[in-house]
């Protein structure tokens, strides 16, 4: 489990295929030494499996399916990526719960300068529009950030300087492939509403004022 808490810019510093995956080599000398093998990274928002590392560097793969759903398919050596070491129990929760599983990749549209922010527009698949909500959370490239503001295709999201410092989205430019990661308790919510019981299946519809009466409330 990450917290959208980015730790460090490493770079790419082989890409070679495996199948139809790839094997990553990341220069992080910040990160490197406190991954061990089988442990998890999160790169770009993707949680991956370290498979060797030495003291300024680690390898992780990314089989097909992660490529299917996530931006690593665009990368090249030399481009810069957000790194996230797992949270520790002993750690404070400083962005919001991010699982490192992408579910689709966004397209940065625009960026607003502002006078003491930037305003970046990123369009969204718009199916995916139920999770969002104006200040809820999402992890684009595996930072937490706040929902600014909804438009029609475009989740707009404030950039504080720090952030703009210390992440990849100063690289970002119109058209950049970004991976967002909705927040995981807004789908298990928006899942567990849709859920239909049937008639068959033993099951009630919990959220009825005639079972909740039943339980007592």
């Amino acid at each position: 489990m990450f917290t959208g808490i980015i730790q460090e810019i490493g770079h790419v510093s082989d890409i070679h295929g495996e199948g139809d995956g790839i094997n990553l080599r990341i220069d992080a000398p910040r990160s490197a030494p406190d991954l061990q093998i089988n442990e998890s990274v999160a790169v770009n928002g993707v949680c991956l499996t370290v498979v060797g590392r030495n003291e300024t560097s680690f390898q992780v793969q990314a089989v097909e399916e992660t490529l299917l759903k996530s931006s690593l398919r665009h990368l090249h050596p030399g481009d810069p990526v957000n790194l996230e070491l797992p949270v520790s129990l002993h750690q404070r929760l400083g962005g919001h719960v991010v699982l490192g599983h992408v579910d689709r990749v966004g397209i940065v549209r625009r960026i607003e300068p502002r006078s003491t922010s930037w305003m970046f527009w990123v369009e969204y698949p718009t199916d995916m529009k139920k999770y969002l909500i104006p200040v809820g959370s999402i992890a684009i490239d595996g930072v937490s950030l706040t929902v600014a503001t909804i438009d029609r295709d475009c989740v707009g999201i404030s950039i504080i300087p720090h952030t703009m410092e210390n992440t990849i989205f100063r690289y970002y430019k119109p058209g950049s492939v970004v991976n967002l990661e909705f927040d995981i308790i807004g789908k298990y919510i928006i899942q567990f509403m849709e859920l239909k019981p049937t008639e068959n299946d033993g099951t009630k519809d919990f959220l009825t004022e005639k079972h909740l009466r039943e339980l007592g409330f």
